[in-house]
């Protein structure tokens, strides 16, 4: 989201709580904060005193505090005050300055229908009345962080450009998949009708999912259509399905549908080969293994890893000393923004924020303390024979190579690599290349984990 746009948002809201718009140093200081300036760089520009500076930051924290009910202050009003915004995706028609100023949003809430009065005619409803876009992120989580992203929202947009109909997100949990969409949808929503979010965490029936999606979108219609996929074909919608995991039976390899949600199947795959302009996205810690055999430029997924850069946000919103050393410390916790803000808080609890004390005391180990929680959510899901190999994995002293040797696991080489593949489609292997073969390095904060806990 774009600085003007950030602030007409903030502006808006704080006009309709206090009934006074901010005034021009209040925007100057929120915008040198976003462009990460300190408070001497906003007052030579503003030709104030440092004090003066402060003095109004503070004021504006209290205010902006007041407004969104959350302690706001320097370190953290960016991330709020984006999150708020990317995630309710609110209206500014009636701003001058608005860039998405001749497109309606219209963000659906519980206990909130639709008002006739508040329906605006659209060219794509040419027989009903109709707000551009129809947006529902009501059962979005409310995001505490919201970092960068731009290669990846570059990515989706382009694939979204060229009318992909299925996307698959996939990456560990907590690595931004979530984060990445909403921020994505707050860029996107004007080249919608329809954009609505849910989530497969209580593992709906599909026949339920349905109801739901096509009560979302026939309240706007006169006339309800038949299926989901002629509201994908007559209208372009976005649909954004996360925590796809929970329809993949645990104890399997990565991807093998619940016996009871073996129809989710059969309606991703009418959704990728049938012919219409809507998109699905799915959001899963592991890659469905059906759509690996679905050959179309109509199919993409998005393997999600740690931040290459954005994490100093992270560790400035933490306040963490030595930043000579904070490259060090992101590469051991491959840049995985749940797990930096783990340390980061660990880092000001024990070693007040002073990175360099923190690796000299860790030296080679890597400390995982909290982190500990989300790494055995993932290996819970384990087959008994991906457990076995990773295991063994673990304990090796360099990665393994294409043609390892594999006679003490008692698994058949099709088995062995059956579990690789699966461990992949799982994030917690990489395939990389080397001059002679390829090899697959297990990630290390759960290779640190495997070894100290051997019965895992």
């Amino acid at each position: 989201m774009d600085i003007q746009t950030l602030l007409e948002w903030t502006d808006k809201q704080v006009l309709e709580k206090t009934g006074k718009h901010l005034d021009s140093l209040q925007e100057s200081i929120l915008q040198g904060i976003w462009e990460h300036q300190d408070y001497e760089e906003i007052a030579k520009d503003n030709q104030r005193s440092y004090d003066h500076i402060k003095k109004e930051a503070w004021k504006l924290w209290q205010l902006l505090s007041d407004v969104f009910e959350e302690d706001i202050k320097k370190s953290n009003v960016r991330s709020i005050l984006e999150n708020k915004a990317s995630s309710t995706i609110y209206n500014f028609v009636n701003s001058p300055h608005n860039n998405i100023r001749n497109h309606h949003v219209n963000v659906c809430r519980e206990n909130n229908p639709y008002s006739e009065n508040n329906l605006k005619k659209s060219s794509n409803f040419p027989d009903n009345d109709h707000l551009y876009p129809i947006i529902n992120l009501t059962k979005a989580p409310e995001l505490g962080c919201n970092y960068g992203r731009k290669l990846e929202i570059s990515t989706l947009k382009e694939w979204l450009d060229n009318k992909t109909r299925l996307i698959t997100i996939y990456g560990l949990s907590g690595i931004g998949k979530t984060a990445l969409t909403l921020k994505l949808i707050s860029e996107i929503a004007p080249q919608f009708d329809y954009i609505i979010y849910r989530s497969l965490e209580n593992i709906p029936q599909l026949i339920a999912l349905k109801d739901d999606l096509k009560q979302f979108f026939s309240q706007s219609l006169s006339t309800p259509l038949p299926d989901i996929i002629d509201y994908l074909s007559s209208y372009r919608c976005l649909i954004i399905l996360d925590d796809v995991q929970n329809i993949f039976k645990p104890g399997e390899l990565a991807g093998k549908y619940l016996s009871d949600c073996q129809d989710y199947h059969k309606f991703f795959q009418q959704i990728a080969t049938t012919s219409h302009q809507s998109c699905l996205i799915l959001i899963s810690w592991e890659l469905p293994r059906d759509f690996v055999t679905l050959k179309s430029d109509k199919i993409k997924t998005l393997y999600l890893q740690g931040l290459t850069t954005e994490f100093e946000e992270i560790f400035k919103e933490y306040g963490l000393k030595n930043e000579e050393k904070w490259t060090e410390l992101r590469e051991l916790y491959q840049g995985h923004p749940n797990w930096l803000n783990i340390i980061s808080s660990t880092l000001i609890e024990l070693f007040d924020g002073e990175v360099s004390l923190f690796l000299e005391q860790m030296k080679n180990e890597i400390y995982l303390g909290d982190i500990e929680d989300s790494i055995e959510c993932h290996l819970q899901r384990l087959s008994a024979t991906e457990k076995k190999v990773i295991h063994w994995l673990a304990n090796q002293t360099e990665a393994v190579e294409k043609f390892p040797k594999t006679a003490n696991l008692d698994l058949s080489q099709s088995e062995f690599w059956a579990t690789i593949q699966s461990l992949m489609r799982r994030c917690l292997l990489d395939k990389l290349p080397s001059e002679t073969s390829s090899y697959f390095p297990i990630n290390p904060v759960f290779k640190s984990y495997l070894k100290k806990n051997p019965n895992d």
